[in-house]
């Protein structure tokens, strides 16, 4: 089930967050898959030439946030309250990043969810990332 299209979810993101919506393009969801994309660039590397673990983590954690969204509405104070990353290989030089989420849990309070990073075009996933959200009572 999904409560905001593609549409509004990218409005919600633009809108609520300025900051961060320029650096992602949300490829699509569907109520059940959830992809994220980060178009690489210098700023994202660090020494050696590979994509940051810190980039590799908002990656992730922006994915999983605005998949948790996708389903429950436009509720901005949903927080990650637990995260857990593994580095499984070195993401390929001069690719995107992909992040694919899956909601494990959505509840009234806590939604637990996993994203697998991918080097853009490639079949084995750089990173792991497990993250839980609390999400607020609804007003």
């Amino acid at each position: 089930m999904v409560n905001m299209s593609l549409e509004e979810l990218r409005h919600f993101f633009e809108a609520e967050f300025p900051q961060a919506s320029k650096d992602f393009l949300i490829e699509g969801h569907d109520g059940t898959d959830f992809v994220l994309r980060l178009p690489v660039d210098d700023r994202h590397l660090r020494p050696g030439g590979t994509v940051s673990g810190p980039t590799i983590f908002a990656l992730a954690d922006v994915a999983i946030y605005l998949a948790i969204l996708s389903r429950i509405g436009p509720v901005a104070l949903a927080v990650t309250t637990s995260a857990s990353i593994d580095f499984l290989r070195k993401p390929e030089q001069g690719r995107d990043l992909l992040a694919r989420v899956r909601l494990l849990k959505l509840g009234r309070v806590l939604a637990v969810a996993d994203a697998l990073v991918f080097s853009d075009g490639l079949e084995e996933p750089v990173a792991r990332v497990s993250m839980t959200y609390s999400i607020p009572p609804a007003r």
